[in-house]
């Protein structure tokens, strides 16, 4: 009888429930269910309904009922950062921000009242995003005091859906990394960081790796999806299963995981947490195994999919790719100015910079997709050079997985900006990654080595030589 495993991905765009299974050595997709995803206003808020995508979550597992295929594991990744506080009561407190919730201007300077930057890079690890959780819960201390006050815990969007779930709280390591709140020394919480922020101490639970057992469902969810299920913690942490999922067994391997953001680096098996490196704004994210993600965040297809959701008309990405292919604009915007993170218009935002930097402006939507585009591949270029320079490696070739791994046009611009060869695919990396640990959990593979070649030998991968 085929064995199923079942990956519930979630994006900040959409959600998809993918089944996996193994045959003659090789990983077989399905993807049972799809949803929307999106933040919302909330009285002014920018905001996550959990409520609607707990309630898509368990509608994808009524459809792998129907199908009759039911997993044996599930596991379910989102994005990083954001986060629900529970009271007593275990029910949430206040809103659950997204993001790109303004809330947070200004909470770094009320950080580094209390720690400097330096310290804080020192002791963490961890790239300065304006969102991290770190700041997210420093706005709480500044304008929320309350909800601190009252809560028992904080829990990640996806170790929260696990626990709604199954009953059992568990957070999950690549996730809390991100928060800038724990040790790449000791893999823990940073209880002495904490402590001088005067953030609770009690609602930072035990963290778990990767590959952990959680719990099985709840009775109440076993009656209303109809069957029972295993569920174990992925990287919880999209980016996290996505870099899981690289097709090739070599090591320091150099990737793109291509999606609303870039996220491109590479693995090491101790963090750097030198000033140099955090001059260059590179983090040290939590991956499978204690591995560390040494990446850049870079915004990404962010800045299209904002572009194309102000067309008169809906567009394919692969038409807006062609179009823009065939522009010859000159202009370079820098990708990670916070004045792309949540403009009112992408458009007239590039615009507005281009003027301001005595650049051509872009005069139509076509021009204005071909400079995001041909400044993503010049901040791929010099990302490039950054992690050579501190990793003292030289990398040939880039993996681009995740969705944007399906941008053709992408694919050449990243090639002929870096000089280097890249090779594209699987584009449902996230979802893939999920699902190998979960298969590593269930011994279907030996180690992450193992599990890696199986995704090289099961999904097509597409190489761009380099120009």
């Amino acid at each position: 009888m085929e064995k199923y495993y079942l990956a519930v991905d979630i994006g900040a765009s959409s959600g998809r429930h993918i089944l996996g299974s193994l045959k003659d050595g090789k990983l077989n997709l399905e993807e049972i269910y799809r949803f929307p995803n999106g933040m919302k206003d909330v009285d002014g808020s920018v905001c996550w309904d959990v409520e609607a995508l707990f309630c898509e979550i368990k509608e994808g597992l009524k459809r792998c009922k129907e199908a009759g295929k039911i997993p044996s594991y599930m596991g379910i990744d989102t994005w990083a950062v954001d986060y629900v506080l529970l009271d007593g009561k275990d029910q949430v407190l206040g809103k659950t921000y997204g993001y790109r919730d303004s809330r947070t201007t200004g909470m770094d300077e009320k950080v580094y009242e209390i720690i400097s930057r330096e310290e804080l890079y020192g002791r963490t690890g961890i790239q300065k995003q304006i969102f991290n959780t770190i700041y997210q819960l420093m706005a709480v201390k500044q304008k929320e005091p309350e909800l601190f006050d009252k809560a028992e815990s904080l829990l990640f969007i996806p170790d929260y859906f696990h626990f709604l779930l199954t009953g059992v709280k568990k957070t999950e390591y690549t996730n809390a990394t991100t928060s800038q709140l724990v040790s790449p020394r000791t893999k823990d919480w940073d209880y002495e960081l904490i402590d001088r922020l005067e953030y609770s101490r009690k609602i930072f639970g035990k963290i778990s790796k990767p590959g952990t057992y959680v719990g099985n469902f709840r009775e109440e969810i076993r009656r209303e999806v109809g069957f029972d299920c295993q569920v174990i913690l992925p990287a919880t942490h999209d980016t996290g299963s996505a870099v899981a999922a690289i097709p090739t067994t070599k090591d320091n391997a150099l990737y793109i995981s291509s999606g609303t953001w870039s996220l491109m680096g590479t693995e090491l098996m101790a963090a750097d947490c030198t000033l140099e490196s955090m001059k260059r704004n590179l983090t040290n994210e939590g991956g499978y195994d204690y591995r560390f993600r040494y990446l850049k965040n870079i915004m990404g297809l962010w800045m299209i999919q904002s572009v194309r959701r102000e067309f008169k008309e809906e567009y394919s990405y692969d038409y807006i790719c062609r179009q823009a292919s065939e522009q010859t604009i000159p202009s370079i915007v820098d990708c990670n100015d916070n004045c792309f993170l949540a403009p009112k218009s992408m458009i007239e935002e590039v615009k507005d910079y281009c003027q301001k930097s005595g650049q051509q402006v872009p005069e139509n939507e076509w021009e204005t997709a071909a400079v995001i585009y041909n400044s993503l591949g010049r901040c791929y270029a010099e990302t490039i050079g950054q992690i050579e320079q501190m990793t003292g490696q030289k990398y040939d070739r880039i993996y681009v997985v995740g969705g944007g791994s399906n941008a053709e046009y992408l694919n050449r611009i990243t090639a002929k900006y870096t000089g280097r060869a890249v090779y594209a695919g699987p584009g449902e990396a996230t979802a893939i990654g999920n699902l190998l640990v979960q298969m590593l959990y269930n011994q279907e593979f030996v180690n992450l080595k193992m599990a890696r070649a199986c995704v090289k030998d099961s999904f097509e991968i597409r190489k761009y030589e380099k120009t």
